[in-house]
């Protein structure tokens, strides 16, 4: 049993006598001597489609954010939509035991208000995008320091005192998610700095600390950036990366699409589309012939083509609100969109091959889905439904779901076994993976991957990943990869056994992951981080044992336009920062490599032309 599943079933207040390495301070100034005062009887949050900026707050920016407000009890606290697409506003985090906790509201474009009457620490995040992050301290002017209160109840309903490991890591992803200049970017010169409020809390016990020295002595600071460095071994073909929070000067709204090519590890060309504002490009997939790239625009309502050649625009397609995924019927090669934010049980879009039509919205039973997988056949469809908790399995045979398969809490990726066996699903919230029958539709397993963290002390025993993302299933079906973004991590879990066999180091907001084929053998697993422009390249099997435990970071390459780069426009920020969804070229999954037309059969071997021989 993990720590977190201990929490329920231990006296809270047994844990409220742990100091976790947090030292009293005494004698510190209130939050208005630092800089810090009420924001008066109410504060508004407009929600964007801005980098970071996502809940941008009326009251100005706080220690570099925009998402953060301090109110006294008894405040109102807006929330406005100004976002091309639909947003929920959810709690993510409150004191415990808050007055009218926890606040959620339906899919929206239009506003919502709560009234926050407990002292303590409140964060919102949107159940689509669940990276947006609004923060709101309730201060009782009364008593020393912003009330961060004693203990804090987490979506998922566990309670741990604000002291915690667990509380200071999810702080400080809030102050890195929030603040751009705080985003790891390797091209800058000096060290890796977080900027934090330089202000004193009330946390666990009555004690008043520093925040800004609790996180650098807990996480540290000014650390070394990573070098780039090109594996030795190059890969086959490219690699294109949604680079979705860059900045670009023809247009409003952000986002990239960056191809590198893995011959040379070189950035070959960018594709920003501002003809028609390409608004926050999320995940791609292409066609049977790899001619072009469909790439979904996640904060709007619209599924983009695009020739992957030329980055030339071929059609931009109105689908439904926050497309989050798309995919092939390898059998048919019509596109599927999943909707990531339509409150209806029709949430995936079938489009006809190359996408020139709409044919169908699909009825899952379910709404808003997010990172499905599609079998080797073409015969099933698997989705994540992140608001009912559940997974679908869809025939296309009988055009129907024929189960819905219970999950963790917030539901947002899966990844299918080869002969489509079996499927796995990642649980954002409860930072665990289920393990599904495809044809059954039983869970074969449930995977802890806080297993080896005590949410307390933050003491790591073994491999472990916070907040999983995608998590794909290699070609031969030997090893699956996990992103993790609170932890930064990637896990490697051995298919045979389900479990966790490799801990490797990720950047900040670990996100997306693809597996491409490597030169000469075997596979790379690509991934993609939001908060920082480098895409990791992950062996995931080097001496070619199948289990994944020797699996190892061989690379880290720059996602950063350079004078050779083809580009359709300026960037002019945020340079090669958003990475989430990553597209090997050529896609080489059983199902889809024996489809491929000759010129890229030819640059693989034989083992990774049929990888599950």
């Amino acid at each position: 049993m993990s720590h977190l599943a201990q929490l329920s079933r231990v006296a809270i207040f047994a844990m409220l006598a742990l100091a976790f390495s947090i030292v009293p301070m005494t004698a510190m100034p209130s939050a208005s001597g630092v800089g810090i005062a009420s924001a008066g009887s109410a504060v508004r949050f407009a929600l964007t489609d801005e980098p970071g900026w996502w809940f941008k707050s009326s009251a100005g920016p706080i220690g570099g954010t925009h998402s953060l407000a301090v109110v006294r009890p008894g405040d109102r606290v807006s929330f406005t939509g100004k976002s091309a697409t639909v947003h929920t506003v959810t709690s993510l985090i409150f004191p415990a035991g808050a007055a009218g906790m926890p606040f959620d509201t339906k899919a929206m474009k239009g506003s919502a208000e709560v009234t926050l009457r407990t002292p303590g620490l409140y964060v919102f995040t949107c159940k689509i995008h669940p990276y947006m992050f609004a923060a709101v301290v309730v201060d009782d002017r009364a008593t020393p320091g912003l009330d961060l209160g004693e203990r804090i109840t987490l979506l998922n309903g566990v309670t741990i005192p604000t002291s915690s490991d667990l509380a200071t890591r999810l702080l400080r992803t809030f102050f890195i998610a929030t603040d751009p200049s705080n985003w790891l970017d390797y091209t800058a010169p000096g060290p890796w700095h977080v900027t934090y409020p330089d202000v004193t809390v009330r946390i666990s016990g009555g004690a008043v600390v520093n925040l800004r020295q609790v996180l650098n002595a807990r996480y540290g600071n000014d650390l070394a950036r990573p070098a780039f460095q090109r594996p030795a071994t190059p890969g086959v073909g490219e690699v294109w990366v949604n680079t979705q929070f860059e900045r670009t000067s023809g247009k409003r709204k952000p986002g990239t699409a960056t191809a590198v090519d893995a011959g040379t590890w070189s950035v070959r060309r960018k594709v920003a589309l501002p003809g028609i504002e390409m608004n926050n490009a999320h995940n791609m997939w292409t066609d049977r012939g790899q001619t072009v790239i469909y790439t979904t625009q996640w904060f709007d309502s619209k599924l983009t083509v695009f020739d992957r050649r030329t980055g030339a625009l071929i059609d931009n397609i109105s689908v439904g609100e926050a497309p989050a995924h798309v995919m092939t019927r390898i059998d048919t090669d019509q596109v599927h969109v999943t909707l990531n934010g339509e409150d209806s049980a029709e949430s995936v879009v079938e489009l006809s091959p190359l996408a020139r039509s709409v044919e169908r919205k699909i009825d899952l039973g379910r709404p808003f889905p997010h990172a499905h997988w599609m079998s080797h056949d073409g015969h099933t469809m698997v989705t994540p439904n992140a608001f009912t908790a559940d997974s679908t399995v869809y025939d296309f045979g009988t055009h129907g779901a024929v189960a819905q398969v219970p999950t963790g809490m917030h539901p947002i990726a899966t990844g299918m076994m080869p002969d489509a066996s079996k499927y796995y699903v990642a649980n954002l919230i409860d930072s665990t993976i289920t393990v599904i029958d495809t044809r059954s539709g039983a869970v074969l397993k449930t995977i802890d991957l806080l297993e080896h963290y005590d949410p307390l002390s933050g003491t790591i025993s073994g491999p472990a990943g916070g907040l999983p993302i995608q998590t794909p299933v290699g070609p031969n079906g030997k090893y699956m990869v996990t992103a993790n973004t609170l932890t930064g991590t990637i896990l490697v879990i051995d298919t045979t056994t389900d479990t966790v066999v490799t801990m490797l180091p990720c950047d900040p907001g670990c996100h997306g992951v693809q597996f491409g084929a490597k030169q000469g053998g075997g596979y790379y697993a690509y991934v993609a981080s939001k908060f920082s422009n480098a895409l990791l390249v992950v062996d995931p099997d080097p001496d070619g044992d199948g289990n994944g435990a020797d699996a190892a970071v061989v690379g880290r390459v720059s996602l950063v336009a350079t004078s050779r780069t083809a580009v359709d426009d300026t960037v002019s920020g945020n340079r090669g920062m958003g990475g989430q969804g990553v597209l090997p070229i050529p896609v080489v999954y059983n199902g889809w490599v024996q489809r491929l037309p000759a010129e890229w059969k030819a640059l693989l071997t034989p083992a990774q032309r049929s990888p599950i021989q």
